[in-house]
């Protein structure tokens, strides 16, 4: 393994994986190989481009299990596009001129780094296969193996992605002492918004951890918290297609019944009608480095909002976000098992010089392998036939209809 040397980064949105996947690509490697040096870019390919690392320490690896514990990420993310010149000239990365692919190659290659870890979602593991492909044109092997995180669940063909169990779990947290706020004013509108671009995974996952948290709850008859307050009274996903009117009749019962109303809502759900709306009034909609519509700019929450509060006859309407307090959670126990065992995988197939990203394998009955980067995609979608799914939106008593 002589001249052998291993970089990570993490890059794109947070999820409660990140810290524990450092930690633990610094143990397995201090296991199974000691002698090799190990080195992190900081704030993900940004560092790559500044050449911004840090050096993996002694104290470091013995250190590391306690990473497993936070959240967050303990070598800093950002979202850089290598094949986006433009942006990375705009953000002062790289020079007029400069190509940011050869640079962050040029780095690497400077650096002595021959394996190359990258935590993070389905832009930042395809970008990190683009720069494999130029460094191996230019006569530079580089071994890439990525580990897929995203709390959205989205990416192709991966089963299941890091983080997305922990955020699922501690969103119902969050929004079981949030629900309270029912009980604060009469005739209140509450909507969650939970993340989740393209996929409602994490929304529908989420309603589902807050239903079986809330249904162990024990309560005190006759008194206005119980069961029906803790209710989820209507579910949206960027994947369902509903009829405002008649979920707006359907809700108005409801309120004027119980006198509250909670409705779950994917921060991607209806929002190309969303961004259409804002366009036609001439509104500039502002997009990240890889063209994607920034959503904390569109607030589909608040559009939802918007258009329930007064056909409700709500006196009162609030929109509660999830997303950065279950993003930057530590990862739960299922989280953990489901790290440790694409991290053994990554380390495997780095020192065996094979490149891809880990994860159960879809179109390979769910089999944990090293996926090949051309078959790594984003935007999976949730799929709605999912049989837990159904026994949620029974739950909700809503009709599911697909966009």
């Amino acid at each position: 393994m002589a001249g052998r040397k291993v970089a990570m980064l993490t890059a794109g949105g947070l999820a409660p994986c990140l810290s524990s996947a450092v930690g633990g690509l610094i143990e397995r490697y201090s296991d199974v190989a000691p002698e090799l040096d190990l080195i992190a870019y900081r704030s993900g390919y940004q560092g790559v481009l500044l050449g911004d690392s840090i050096e993996i320490t002694g104290d470091m690896r013995e250190k590391a299990h306690l990473l497993h514990r936070f959240g967050g990420s303990p070598i800093g993310n950002s979202r850089v596009k290598l094949t986006n010149a433009a942006d990375c000239v705009k953000r002062g990365l790289v020079k007029e001129g400069e190509n940011p692919l050869k640079v962050a190659a040029e780095r690497l290659a400077a650096d002595g780094v021959t394996i190359l870890h990258t935590i993070g979602g389905d832009d930042t593991n395809t970008t990190a296969a683009d720069l494999a492909a130029y460094l191996g044109q230019n006569g530079y092997d580089l071994t890439v193996v990525g580990l897929p995180k995203t709390v959205d669940n989205d990416i192709v063909p991966i089963r299941q992605s890091l983080g997305a169990w922990t955020a699922a779990d501690v969103g119902a947290q969050f929004f079981d002492n949030v629900s309270n706020e029912q009980s604060a004013a009469p005739r209140t509108l509450i909507i969650h918004e939970v993340m989740g671009r393209h996929c409602g995974w994490l929304t529908a996952a989420t309603a589902r951890a807050y239903m079986q948290r809330t249904k162990t709850h024990d309560y005190v008859g006759g008194l206005l918290m119980d069961a029906q307050l803790k209710k989820i009274d209507g579910l949206y996903l960027p994947e369902m297609r509903f009829d405002r009117d008649a979920e707006a009749s359907r809700l108005r019962e409801v309120m004027d019944r119980y006198g509250y109303v909670t409705l779950f809502v994917s921060e991607g759900a209806c929002m190309d009608v969303i961004v259409q709306e804002l366009e036609a009034s001439g509104e500039n909609i502002k997009r990240d480095a890889f063209g994607h519509v920034k959503l904390d700019t569109i607030n589909v929450g608040g559009w939802f909002q918007k258009q329930f509060a007064a056909l409700l006859g709500a006196e009162r309407s609030l929109v509660q976000k999830s997303g950065y307090f279950a993003r930057s959670a530590p990862a739960n126990g299922e989280d953990l098992r489901l790290i440790q065992g694409m991290v053994d995988l990554a380390v495997e197939s780095a020192l065996n010089g094979v490149s891809g990203v880990t994860g159960h394998d879809e179109d390979q009955n769910g089999k944990l392998r090293t996926i090949e980067f051309p078959r790594i995609k984003g935007g999976k979608h949730f799929d709605l036939s999912t049989p837990w799914f159904g026994d949620v939106m029974t739950a909700v008593g809503q009709t599911v209809e697909k966009a």
